[in-house]
């Protein structure tokens, strides 16, 4: 498949399309989203991971190790594990993030899914995401997958955030807002 014809383009692009023409043909595309989403939510969390998908300064032994680590404790598939490795042994283990945003976004867009990209100042439970989800659903019309973050700053409430539009509901803006209405009364 052409590049042109994805949107995918850039080094991130050109792997994730080719670990989703692999997912395809193997038919494990949910299967390797699961993988990256969990990847991704261990790059979140964790800033010596990102410390050694950045720096350049770790041989690709030591990334190579370390990465199984993570992988093996992740209990990720073998075809993401094995993409992984390969991202490894081609130095580009600081493009994986941006790989797996890529590979995401492409397979829902292939989906005709919109992804909404929620911000939550505490950690919502099932309960609560499944009726996000449901209410962004209705407002957006269609298939929609939810990616919940915890950011503690907001105090309370949600940003919501999908495609362009961004609805900010949380109490640090609210209290903002309200500090700069008093700075003009006065």
């Amino acid at each position: 498949m052409a590049r042109g014809q994805t949107g995918l383009s850039g080094l991130a692009g050109r792997y994730a399309l080719a670990l989703l023409e692999l997912a395809d043909e193997k038919k494990q595309l949910d299967a390797v989203a699961d993988d990256l989403r969990a990847l991704r939510k261990l790059i979140d969390e964790s800033e010596d991971l990102r410390r050694l998908l950045r720096s350049p300064l770790y041989s690709r032994v030591v990334q190579a190790r370390a990465m199984e680590a993570v992988l093996d404790k992740a209990q990720l598939g073998d075809l993401t594990r094995r993409f992984v490795l390969v991202v490894v042994e081609n130095r580009r283990l600081f493009v994986l993030p941006q790989i797996i945003e890529a590979y995401l976004a492409e397979l829902a867009r292939r989906r005709g899914e919109v992804t909404a990209e929620v911000i939550s100042a505490v950690e919502l439970n099932q309960a609560q995401q499944d009726a996000l989800t449901e209410a962004l659903k209705t407002r957006v019309g269609g298939k929609i997958h939810v990616a919940v973050k915890v950011d503690p700053s907001l105090i309370g409430g949600l940003i919501v955030k999908v495609g362009s539009r961004m609805i900010d509901n949380s109490l640090r803006s609210k209290l903002q807002r309200l500090r700069l209405v008093m700075k003009g009364v006065g």
